[in-house]
């Protein structure tokens, strides 16, 4: 058994799928629309196998503070290979303007990561 994919509510698809397809390496899908629904969204593949499904829909309008924490889904973690690979993907997105909200650093748990914000304040893991 394995996760098929994970799904974000987003208010800019555009912006996301840009984001996840430049510093993660994703491959967007065609664009599905729902006209009657007002829906809208993407499946963006990464060469692991994971989907992540990112869609808008406009009745979805109610957002959460940036980087604010609450019961649910708390994150999604990318494994970029090395320790050197987290320092440089952290300074590039820190670079472009990205939250850096926890700086690259062993874990307790012996994971080496960092975490930033997407464009939307979703946190995202980079790890080793």
């Amino acid at each position: 058994m394995k996760i098929e994919h994970a799904a974000i509510w987003t208010e800019n698809l555009e912006k996301m799928r840009e984001f996840y397809a430049v510093y993660f390496g994703g491959t967007s899908g065609e664009k599905y629309v729902n006209a009657t629904k007002g829906f809208e969204s993407y499946f963006v593949r990464f060469d692991s196998g994971a989907r992540l499904e990112l869609m808008k829909m406009r009745t979805i309008g109610h957002k959460i503070p940036s980087g604010e924490q609450w019961l649910g889904f708390a994150h999604l973690a990318f494994s970029v290979g090395s320790e050197e690979e987290v320092n440089r993907l952290t300074e590039a997105l820190r670079r472009d303007g990205f939250e850096v909200i926890g700086e690259p650093r062993r874990t307790g748990d012996g994971y080496y990561e960092s975490c930033i914000l997407d464009p939307e304040g979703n946190r995202v893991e980079i790890t080793a």
